[in-house]
């Protein structure tokens, strides 16, 4: 059986097809990692203690208030109560600072308050102003995730956050100053 040249060039080429097609077929292209997106609007705050994040249907009600506890600190607070079974707390912590009408009861409350701090840096207690300090069981709640805050701007601005969020129903960042990721940012 005698074969054409014409033949033998196209059967040739369809081998070659065939074996570089294989060939194609064993190196697949990289594909690009997918950025995690999420079609549910989330709230997240990050901040240098950690990363909260709900789902904005889920947000029943955002909050805040003070209160004085111990007659010693002033506590303003923000609370977000979720469908789940947590419900995160943000505070900002400060001392009760007393003052007199009358100058002179004035300074002498500032030296009283100097001599305390000073004892607080020589005992090491000065700490407990930038902690979040439980003690149980009178201050453990079970299901509570909560962070304490340097200033009370940056509770301010979680609590607007977080009120945007719920109103709006969308997707929105805010960043403490200092957390991971830079600063703040809100509405993203």
């Amino acid at each position: 059986m005698s074969h054409s040249p014409l033949r033998s060039r196209n059967l040739l080429v369809a081998l070659l097809v065939v074996w570089g097609g294989g060939l194609l077929a064993q190196e697949p292209s990289p594909s690009p990692t997918p950025l995690l997106q999420s079609k549910l609007p989330l709230w997240t705050c990050k901040l240098p203690g950690g990363t909260y994040e709900v789902a904005v249907r889920s947000i029943i009600s955002v909050s805040s208030h003070e209160y004085i506890v111990d007659g010693a600190a002033r506590v303003t607070e923000v609370n977000i109560d979720t469908a789940g079974n947590s419900l995160v707390r943000f505070y900002y912590l400060e001392p009760l600072v007393p003052s007199s009408p009358i100058g002179l009861g004035q300074s002498a409350i500032n030296k009283l308050q100097d001599y305390a701090k000073n004892g607080a840096t020589r005992t090491g207690t000065e700490e407990i102003w930038e902690k979040v300090v439980k003690n149980y069981p009178t201050t453990t709640h079970a299901h509570t995730v909560e962070y304490r805050l340097e200033t009370k701007d940056d509770l301010d601005k979680i609590f607007t956050s977080a009120d945007t969020a719920f109103r709006l129903q969308k997707d929105t960042l805010y960043t403490v100053e200092g957390a991971a990721g830079g600063g703040p940012a809100s509405g993203e």
